[in-house]
Parts: structure tokens; sequence; C-alpha cells
């Protein structure tokens, strides 16, 4: 019986080595037969169009000759690395230039680098040409060059510049100018969209830098304070962007897929704790400044002639003991104070007045109050709604031209 079961254990292990022979041999046939449809289908797949590549035979017939390969032509693959990136950049990239702010130092009043940023040609005619970049950039210099993308630098000169929006024209002989950037429309800017920044970060040694990221949000609001005081003057509406913008970048340009100009970048939130926010003014704010800078050197802004603090900034107590406020009353700005033959002071206004709508609009705080201001021109006659003693009045006003940011 021992045998018998020895047998028939001996007998089952011959068959499956048969089995596992065949198997192999019909794994081999397989191989071959698929290599060979392969080697069949690819040149016809590729002249269908249906690969992302195309094959072609080497039009020198190298030969592969070493191994059993002998005498077999070499095939090439041809990749399309062309995109529509270095189109753009290509398009626009002469347009932005390096700005060199050189300021007066030392006891023989020598003249020395203060500092560089980048700027972007606008604008060309037969005689001047004109750059636009950030007001920072060129704060205090007593001479200004602009680095073209060569590296020749070329003299400037300021014609305009504005704190508070942080942008700056300068003009340059346009005989050398041979790119000028396009703006495009700001206001049709979508979160997710691709955008590309181009600037001299770090200074002019990485001219022409370009970096690629999206739009991470749009009508972004940061406090700027233009006195150090504490108080905030105004709220920057800016483009939010992932693409990287670092010292340097201020003035370079910010560009949608279409080669447009959408944003002049101005800053990057430098934090241990934040990567990947840059910020860049809006194309739709940039040119009416630029437009005046140009005209009058300087932007002419609306004004009433009064100072002022926020409701909110004032103790409650004196909502109702000092201003006499109707307890549903929260919001508005106060009158501290008003110019003497300003526009405020000719229709009557007075100090304690609490104002808390502005050409329509429901007035919260001062950043408010200044942002409807501003909205409006010179010359323009604004009606406003105010209380006086509690009483709820109505007013109007033609605005005057502002001369200095301080006040409204």
């Amino acid at each position: 019986m021992g045998y018998y079961d020895q047998d028939y254990e001996n007998e089952g292990r011959r068959k499956q080595k048969g089995n596992r022979g065949g198997a192999f041999l019909a794994g081999i046939v397989g191989a071959i037969l698929g290599g060979l449809l392969i080697i069949v289908a690819i040149p016809a797949l590729s002249n269908l169009g249906i690969l992302p590549y195309e094959m072609g035979t080497d039009e020198e017939n190298n030969d592969i000759t070493n191994g059993e390969g002998a005498g077999v032509p070499a095939k090439n693959i041809s990749v399309n690395v062309n995109t529509a990136v270095t189109e753009i950049v290509n398009q626009v990239s002469d347009a932005v230039v390096g700005v060199v702010n050189i300021q007066e130092a030392g006891f023989w009043n020598e003249k020395g680098e203060a500092g560089t940023g980048s700027g972007v040609i606008y604008k060309k005619d037969d005689k001047n040409a004109f750059v636009v970049t950030n007001h920072h950039v060129i704060a205090g210099a007593t001479q200004v060059e602009i680095s073209l993308s060569n590296g020749e630098r070329i003299p400037a000169t300021i014609v305009g510049s504005d704190e508070l929006m942080d942008l700056a024209v300068l003009r340059v002989a346009s005989n050398k100018i041979e790119q000028v950037g396009q703006f495009g429309n700001s206001d049709k800017v979508k979160v997710g969209e691709p955008v590309i920044a181009i600037g001299n970060p770090l200074g002019l040694q990485f001219s022409g830098s370009v970096t690629q990221g999206i739009i991470s949000g749009t009508e972004r609001a940061v406090p700027i304070d233009l006195d150090n005081d504490g108080q905030i003057d105004w709220n920057a509406e800016v483009l939010q962007t992932d693409a990287a913008i670092n010292p340097g970048n201020s003035g370079g340009a910010l560009i949608n897929i279409d080669g447009k100009v959408i944003g002049i970048n101005s800053m990057k939130i430098a934090q241990s704790a934040v990567e990947g926010i840059g910020l860049s003014i809006p194309s739709n704010l940039v040119r009416p400044i630029i437009e005046d800078l140009e005209k009058y050197g300087e932007v002419r802004r609306p004004y009433m002639g009064i100072g002022m603090r926020s409701l909110s900034d004032i103790s409650s107590y004196h909502w109702q003991e000092t201003l006499k406020l109707p307890k549903d009353v929260t919001t508005g700005v106060v009158v501290m104070g008003v110019e003497p033959l300003s526009p405020a002071a000719k229709v009557g206004m007075k100090e304690f007045d609490v104002i808390t709508e502005f050409a329509g609009k429901k007035v919260d705080d001062i950043l408010q109050l200044r942002k409807y201001l501003y909205q409006q021109k010179v010359g323009d006659t604004v009606k406003f709604t105010y209380y006086r003693g509690g009483k709820k009045q109505q007013g109007s006003m033609k605005l005057g031209e502002q001369k200095r940011l301080q006040g409204s």
C-alpha cells in the first residue's frame, strides 16, 4: 500500500511537470506574437496621429552597430516644446525693465544706488516712452535710471508719483525702446486663472525673471498706514497670486495667458508663517492713476476739507452724551474739524456732525467714506446724510481738489 501511494504521487508530479512545460511554451509564443503586433501597430498609430508623438527614421540613417541590432535604422521622437508661456514671455519680457534709485549720500554728496525695482513700459511715441513702477521704488531718488533687457542703462525722468496707490510714472527717450506692454481688463480676472510675473527679484543680476502661478483671490483689501501713526489711512485693493514675487519684483508686470498686463506687482507679505502670497495692483485701477500722473504730475483727488474719526473709535458714552445720536445710529464718521474756505465750510458743516451716508451709500467708517469720496471727480456735487445734535439732515457740496493726503 505504501508503494501504491508513492507511485501515484510520483505520477502526479510527472503530469504537473508536463503541464508546466506546455504553459511555458505557450507563454513564449504569446509574447513573440504580442511583440510582433506592437512592432507593426505603433508606426500605423503614429501615422494616424493617435499617439502623442511622431515616429520617424533618422535622415542620416544612423545605425545601431552594437549587438544583434546592427544594421537597424535608429528612430527619433519629435516632441513640440513650444508653449503658450514661452510665447507670452517673448512678447512681453522686453517691456519689463529694471528701475534704479540713485541718491546722494556721504559728506561729498556722492551718488550711489539706494535700491532697485522693476517697471513696465506701457506707451511709446516718436520721442518718449513711459514706464509705470511703484512709488516706493523711486521714493527719495535724486536720479533714476532704467535698465533694459540687454543690460544697457538709460536715464529716466520722474513724471509724477502717488504714495496712496504706490504708483509712479517715468519718462525715457524712446529711441532704444522696442517693446511695449498692453494693459488687459483686470475686472474680468477670475480665481484660478493662470498668470505670469516678470521682474527683477533680488536686484538686476536676476533681471527678467519669470514665475508662473494662478490668481488666488480678487478684490483683496490691504490696510495702508501712510504716516506711520498707527491709524489705517487706506485699504489698497489688490489681486492675490501665488506666483513668486520677491524684493525687486515691485513695479513688475503680472500678465494673463493672453499676454496682457493685468496688474503691477507691488509687495509681498513676508512672514515666516506665510508663503506664496503675492499682491498686484489691478490694471483697471492703475490706468486712471497714471493718466493723471502724466497730465498733472500728481493724482487729482476730490476733497471736502474736514478732519474726521470713525464713530467706532469714539467711546460709546459720547455717542449720546456728546453727539446726541439716536440709539440706532452705531456707525458713521465724526467731523472733528472743518478747514476754512473748504467745500465743507462753504455748506456749513460743523464739528461733531456725524456723516452716515455719502453719494447714496451707507458710511461705516473713515475708510469707506474716503473710498466713496475718491470715486468722485473734482467739481462733482455730491449729496450726503448727517446728524447734528441728534437730528438727521441732508446736505450737498461741490467737491474741491485735494492738495495733500492728510484729511479729506
